[in-house]
């Protein structure tokens, strides 16, 4: 594709990204009055990071909602937030990343702030290492501290939107500019999470999502299904060059012509558009092209 037909593309991927931040949180009222949403559509989940106390969030957040669960006394395991993970990431793995999740769509917003141009970066050093630190969440502040580090009524502590969640922050910020209550009652972990949500801006200016790369256990749940999902990426063989125009295009610098089911991929399609010879077969026509080739290496030559 060329430069206009990326520009397309950039264009409808916002168009996307813009329509479900707004439907994910279209409860006005919330942000006038500095209320949480209570109806009934509270008790689903949203597909990507958006946190259940943001005014304005007409559902829930997977990762809040089952550290929930896993902290209540009586409930250790849920079924329809494990199936609801399950189900997503088995039909896109992270698709969700790069089209569905409002806070995915906030760091693509502040990376194309034009600040630090000559400095932006394409990854951190010791990137391998660090990108594992979202399954290090995943495990120890999502599953096991609600699990296992109780109060004296036996319920447990949701440790990861109490201690690191920026998006939590912002919906605190949010709820705050309404409540005066709140406002008086800001303490040490406030200003603690507010330090977390001021370095993933700035880093997210002169870095593309960082907290998508290193910190997000929902992120990390999806990308496990990379491999595997119904829409997954292939390489047609025959028409890659090796030219590393795709890893070019990725602002997660991945080479999508070596991995392209990369756990970090978050789908946006980047690659895809930035191609010179289309080699880059998505979704279903992945499995049209196999069975045309199959079929085709039937027929006598």
């Amino acid at each position: 594709m060329g430069r206009k037909e990326q520009k397309a593309h950039d264009k409808r991927r916002s168009l996307i990204q813009l329509l479900t931040a707004i439907i994910s949180n279209a409860y006005i009222i919330g942000f006038i009055e500095g209320k949480i949403f209570q109806g009934g559509t509270k008790a689903f989940c949203v597909p990507g990071l958006n946190c259940y106390a943001c005014p304005g969030a007409l559902g829930s957040c997977p990762i809040g909602s089952l550290q929930a669960v896993l902290g209540t006394r009586d409930k250790s395991f849920s079924f329809y937030i494990t199936g609801y993970l399950i189900a997503v990431g088995a039909a896109g793995g992270r698709f969700v990343c790069g089209w569905l999740c409002p806070f995915g769509y906030l760091q693509d917003l502040l990376y194309k702030i034009p600040l630090f141009r000559d400095r932006k970066m394409r990854r951190l050093p010791g990137e391998q290492i660090i990108e594992k630190l979202r399954y290090v969440l995943l495990v120890v502040f999502v599953i096991l501290i609600p699990l296992f580090a109780v109060d004296f009524l036996g319920q447990g502590s949701p440790a990861f939107c109490s201690y690191i969640c920026p998006s939590g922050t912002a919906s605190g910020i949010l709820l705050m500019i309404g409540n005066e209550g709140l406002r008086s009652a800001v303490g040490w972990l406030f200003a603690w999470k507010f330090f977390i949500l001021a370095a993933v801006i700035v880093l997210s200016i002169i870095l593309y999502r960082p907290f998508c790369r290193y910190i997000c256990p929902l992120g990390a749940v999806y990308g496990l299904f990379n491999p595997v999902a119904l829409y997954r990426f292939s390489i047609d063989e025959q028409k890659c060059t090796k030219c590393k125009a795709c890893q070019t295009a990725c602002k997660l610098d991945i080479p999508t012509y070596a991995t392209p089911n990369s756990s970090a991929c978050i789908r946006c399609g980047d690659c895809i558009a930035a191609c010179p010879h289309n080699a880059i077969v998505h979704g279903t026509q992945m499995f049209k092209t196999r069975d045309a080739s199959q079929s085709g290496s039937d027929c006598p030559s």
